[in-house]
């Protein structure tokens, strides 16, 4: 259709998994068990629900515009990260946050460098404003050849790397001292750590935003926090990166309750902390339950809230994804790769959710 923008009149979709949890009642949803997104398993901490049944009573929250300038959520966003609040700025999920880093620094035809397979959703972004992606795999067991990679970049000049770290779907992650190496080496070009996943992984980059201009890190709210319905995600940068997005950013579509909703996890992290731990254990559980599968072929070492796990092949595959869904538990089919055609990732939720995902999977011939 000629009315179109040009550069979306042939972009392939990013592919959603399964939402059938939202076309039931709720008391069928409460049978399911979505481990398709990774988000969150277990509803976030109680002082959520304490602070929204209040919001609820308060009228003018309907129909006036929320606060574009939340100080009580800076500093606790602040304090969590131990960065100065000059650093860190606040969106509306972190995929918003990463349409207006592209429509910031990235124009028409600029190359755009991707470490995949990878969030498949950011290449969409960047190719719906005009750039020219780029990949570069990682190898069939999810490995890095640094040196080939530190080449690409360099061969590419690319205006802006993503990587995701802890990568999704592989679980993998890279080491700080050689993002660091990448980050210094390549001063003119951006580069984009999603940090995700990285409560589960406990090792982060956003120190560094202080002394790299060209260094930017986000997170979000929807895995360890457990608010993905909130859609709730934040910058971590040089304090002039941040004064110079909050130009273009729409403060009034960061709503009242998603504002409150972080306040209150943000005011209790040690219950966060208490799922992370139980998520790992899970993991760890679900992993060696697995190995024992003659279904299975590999499963990719994770430190993030999911495995990958690749079974002998793609009909096995198959197979288990949809006698899965019999049962009411959804994983994420991955597709938009090669390396990925004979995998299910699948989000970890508690000891007891994985118990029964490992019940289905045993009863499988």
């Amino acid at each position: 259709m000629r009315f179109i923008n040009k550069y979306l009149r042939n972009l392939a979709p990013y592919k959603v998994a399964s939402h059938k949890i939202w076309e039931v009642p709720s008391d069928e949803r409460k049978k399911m068990l979505k481990l398709d997104w990774n988000e969150a398993t277990v509803p976030p901490s109680p002082k959520v629900n304490e602070r929204l049944q209040k919001l609820v009573n308060e009228q003018e929250v309907y129909y006036l515009y929320p606060s574009t300038h939340n100080a009580e959520l800076l500093g606790l966003l602040s304090a969590y990260t131990s960065l100065p609040k000059e650093n860190i700025q606040y969106f509306a999920s972190s995929d918003s946050l990463h349409e207006y880093l592209v429509r910031m620094f990235v124009g028409v035809g600029d190359p755009i460098l991707i470490l995949g397979p990878t969030y498949d959703n950011f290449r969409l972004t960047c190719e719906s404003q005009g750039a020219q992606i780029y990949y570069h795999d990682y190898s069939d067991s999810f490995e890095l050849d640094k040196a080939a990679f530190k080449d690409k970049v360099r061969e590419i000049t690319p205006s802006l790397v993503y990587l995701c770290n802890p990568n999704n779907p592989t679980g993998n992650v890279l080491e700080k001292d050689y993002l660091l190496d990448l980050v210094a080496a390549f001063p003119d070009t951006i580069f984009l750590i999603d940090e995700a996943y990285f409560e589960f992984y406990g090792e982060t980059m956003s120190n560094y935003v202080l002394v790299h201009p060209n260094l930017f890190v986000t997170r979000t709210f929807s895995k360890a926090f457990a608010l993905a319905n909130f859609r709730a995600g934040y910058l971590i940068a040089s304090a002039e990166n941040i004064a110079q997005i909050s130009k273009i950013r729409n403060p009034k579509n960061f709503t009242t309750f998603t504002q409150e909703a972080v306040i209150a996890v943000l005011s209790d992290v040690g219950y966060m902390k208490k799922y992370v731990d139980e998520v790992l254990k899970a993991r760890d559980y679900f992993e060696e339950q697995l190995k024992n599968s003659p279904l299975v072929k590999n499963i990719f070492p994770s430190q993030g809230n999911f495995l990958l796990v690749e079974f002998t092949d793609f009909d096995v595959k198959m197979k288990v994804y949809n006698q899965l869904s019999d049962h009411n538990i959804f994983v994420r089919n991955l597709m938009h790769s090669k390396l990925l055609m004979n995998t299910l990732r699948i989000t970890i939720g508690t000891r007891e959710q994985m118990e029964r995902v490992i019940k289905v999977i045993d009863t499988i011939q």
